[in-house]
């Protein structure tokens, strides 16, 4: 038995395949350079979304049902813009999901979820929620949303490359929990809400904002080596680096990385980060000879990205949450086609009656 289940097959998927060893990471059929470069977030969604919820579905039609969706989630963000944002961002957006009907589609519980935030961020600032533009693509909009004013094609460029790439992983954590609530038969919104919960953790979605913490905390020590070589020798863990299944290198980094260059040298911390990871590898190998390397994950990039787009640092693991959750709906969406309750066996190590 593993108690991380690591290595037990438990679905069978059409939707993506990982392999960590070779670094690789197909979305039905395709690589994950190919996704970036040819389909972008909305053709991602269709990709995914093909036969599921639709025949022939595309870039445009996608386009279109998320931005007659981000409309509708605006109608009724009253009902809870209000008790939302006297929490923590992320359980704000919690409660504008769990406001969703039953019954919503696809295109309207992802569409849902930008709308949510940037209302939630712009409530926390003072500022009323931007009127979503149904016309302009996720990523455009989402920016406009935010920010209240267009934003530059780069900046919209570097967010849609980011959402594509972090689309969909195999079963992690987050859309394994997906499956086993669509298992039950329960809706496409308790599906993506349970999932949602999975993904505040610390250990998955919830890392590129302490991945930004530990590079805020790297520079102002002034010592990089001595950083890195402390937080190791405490047993601590580097944030953005290292992979369960990408042991040795994310194939979605490079993707993030060229996004990041794109949008110029002004863009974010990128030369320190690439600097902490060559400092980082060169003291991993020094105080651990002998073990693989210590590899860079998505995270890094992933933070300097939604950085440099101007998402704020609270925002960063719902913003992350927009890129997956046409995967988690997949998941779910194949799931409900098996009709089998996902039912595992645990092994009992409690006391025995004394009668038995």
């Amino acid at each position: 038995m593993d108690s991380g289940l690591e290595g037990v097959v438990a679905a069978e998927t059409e939707l993506s395949h990982s392999d960590g060893s070779r670094g690789i990471l197909w979305v039905r059929g395709h690589t994950l350079a190919e996704l970036v470069a040819d389909y972008g977030y909305q053709g991602a969604v269709a990709l995914l979304w093909e036969g599921f919820c639709g025949d022939g579905l595309s870039r445009s039609g996608i386009r279109d049902r998320l931005g007659a969706g981000r409309e509708a989630a605006f109608a009724w963000i009253g009902e809870w813009l209000g008790p939302a944002a006297c929490r923590p961002l992320a359980e704000g957006v919690l409660l504008a999901l769990a406001h969703l009907s039953e019954d919503s589609t696809p295109a309207a519980i992802t569409a849902a979820l930008p709308v949510a935030i940037a209302a939630l961020v712009r409530r926390g600032r003072g500022e009323p929620p931007v009127a979503p533009d149904p016309s302009l693509g996720a990523a455009a909009d989402f920016l406009r949303m935010l920010h209240g004013a267009p934003a530059e094609q780069a900046m919209i460029d570097a967010l849609d490359t980011y959402w594509t790439a972090v689309i969909e992983n195999g079963l992690n954590a987050s859309s394994f929990t997906a499956r086993i609530i669509a298992s039950t038969r329960a809706s496409l919104v308790a599906a993506v809400v349970g999932a949602y919960c999975a993904f505040t953790g610390p250990l998955h979605g919830g890392a590129p904002g302490p991945t930004l913490d530990m590079l805020d905390a790297v520079a102002a020590s002034g010592d990089i080596d001595g950083w890195i070589e402390a937080k190791l020798a405490s047993g601590g863990r580097l944030m953005g680096f290292g992979h369960r299944v990408f042991r040795n290198g994310d194939p979605r980094a490079p993707a993030l990385r060229g996004a990041l260059q794109r949008l110029g040298p002004g863009a974010g911390r990128l030369a320190f980060a690439a600097e902490v990871e060559a400092r980082v590898a060169a003291v991993f190998a020094r105080l651990k000879p002998g073990r693989p390397a210590l590899q860079p994950n998505v995270e890094i990039n992933a933070a300097l990205l939604l950085d440099a787009v101007g998402i704020p640092r609270e925002a960063f693991n719902p913003v992350f949450a927009v890129g997956r959750m046409p995967g988690w709906l997949a998941h779910a969406m194949e799931q409900r086609r098996t009709g089998r309750l996902i039912r595992p066996a645990s092994a009992y190590i409690g006391p025995v009656p004394p009668t038995a």
